[in-house]
């Protein structure tokens, strides 16, 4: 009954051949001919290949038929949300138990534990040098063979790394790829703005175990743990001076050298350092780029603003073991820690004089040389430090001395 139903149902809606029914029922091992009009291609009628691989005829009523396909899309759309919420989810599932740093990789929870642990299992087989990780190994080992195979073609620039290379070249082209979503900020390296945008979020993913002080960067932590430790790994090869911190070591070798190659146009200051010479043109220029974003207070220098900075939290994270004093800088714990111990480590090397501050030397020095290295840009008063050039700059902006 079903066919007889079909084959009328086809007959009176399909227009192939007007006045006569379409057959459309077939018999096993038998081909159905399909009626045509002579000399005239069939526009109703099309021959399909089923699932089965066998053939039918069809004709254009649409019947209403399983939509496999949109089931099939359905069951693939779902699979990708799937997909994507578990992919999400445990974006990051490696989390410490010391800190609550969270990581996508189990093999950075490993390093990672080793700030906590001191773990430093790559050894250099030419030197007592240890490291955390085996990419800090490798780079360490070029300073033994000298090898700077990546060179910048603008100024000569060498380096062991083709990705210093890469950062490098920014210098050159100005270009600062990495862009922070919540600010105007720019960064040349990726790093650098992954640290800014901490910044926004405040977080401090890394935790000091002995006293709980916090850092938003591992560098900075390191550095921290050398204060419990008394580590001072960095040895000058002309003195028995040593520090905590590289750049330490390096500000310090340029009092053996003398070499000042960073010299500001306005006054004819110089220093050793790069650094240094943006933060004294701000003396110039009065640029203060540093704002604090609880009040309308800006700096000069970063180290001013984290100063002022802890006058909101009350944070003091450095401590003293001796009496307990506490402070907001690392710097300040250490001179705190020469009032206990009465080491005054900067000496002059032209006369006794010896102080427990690097600032009261340098001061000190400047008294044998004559130099004033601090020049007023109004009336061309020199100054031998930056304090009493300030001082006279307030003469005229007629702001009052504190």
């Amino acid at each position: 009954m079903q066919d007889s139903g079909l084959e009328l149902l086809c007959g009176d809606q399909c227009p192939g051949d007007p006045g006569k029914e379409s057959k459309s029922t077939e018999y096993p091992g038998k081909e159905s001919k399909p009626t045509e009009h002579p000399g005239k291609e069939s526009d109703s009628r099309e021959t399909q290949t089923t699932v089965m691989g066998l053939q039918q005829e069809t004709c254009d009523v649409n019947f209403p038929q399983p939509d496999n396909t949109s089931t099939l899309q359905v069951q693939e759309s779902r699979g990708n949300v799937g997909r994507y919420v578990v992919e999400n989810a445990v974006e990051k599932p490696y989390i410490c138990g010391e800190c609550g740093y969270r990581t996508a990789r189990k093999s950075d929870l490993s390093q990672h534990m080793r700030i906590h642990t001191g773990d430093k299992p790559y050894k250099c087989g030419q030197c007592d040098y240890s490291a955390a990780q085996k990419g800090h190994l490798d780079q360490h080992l070029m300073k033994h063979s000298g090898e700077k195979p990546y060179m910048c073609g603008e100024c000569g620039y060498r380096t062991s790394w083709k990705s210093h290379l890469s950062q490098h070249m920014r210098t050159h082209t100005g270009e600062k790829p990495y862009k922070c979503d919540q600010c105007g900020y720019s960064a040349t390296d990726k790093s650098d703005l992954v640290k800014h945008v901490r910044k926004h979020t405040g977080e401090k993913p890394y935790m000091c175990g002995e006293c709980g002080y916090r850092a938003t960067q591992r560098g900075h932590l390191s550095n921290h743990m050398k204060t419990h430790t008394g580590e001072k790994p960095y040895r000058c090869d002309q003195c028995d001076y040593s520090a905590a911190q590289k750049s330490a070591l390096d500000q310090h070798l340029s009092k053996h050298s003398g070499e000042k190659l960073y010299t500001c146009d306005e006054c004819g200051y110089r220093t050793a350092y790069k650094t240094n010479l943006p933060r004294h043109m701000r003396i110039h220029t009065g640029e203060k780029p540093y704002k604090c974003d609880q009040c309308d207070y800006s700096a000069v220098q970063k180290g001013d603003l984290d100063d002022h900075l802890a006058k909101h939290t009350g944070e003091k994270p450095f401590m003293c073991v001796e009496c307990g004093h506490r402070t907001a800088r690392k710097s300040d714990l250490n001179k705190h820690m020469r009032t206990h111990s009465g080491k005054k480590p900067f000496k002059c090397d032209q006369c006794d004089y010896c102080t427990t501050q690097k600032c009261n030397l340098d001061r000190h020095f400047m008294t044998h040389t004559g130099e004033k290295p601090y020049m007023c840009g109004e009336c061309g008063y020199a100054a031998a430090n930056r304090s009493e050039l300030s001082r006279h700059i307030r003469t005229h902006t007629g702001e009052k001395n504190l």
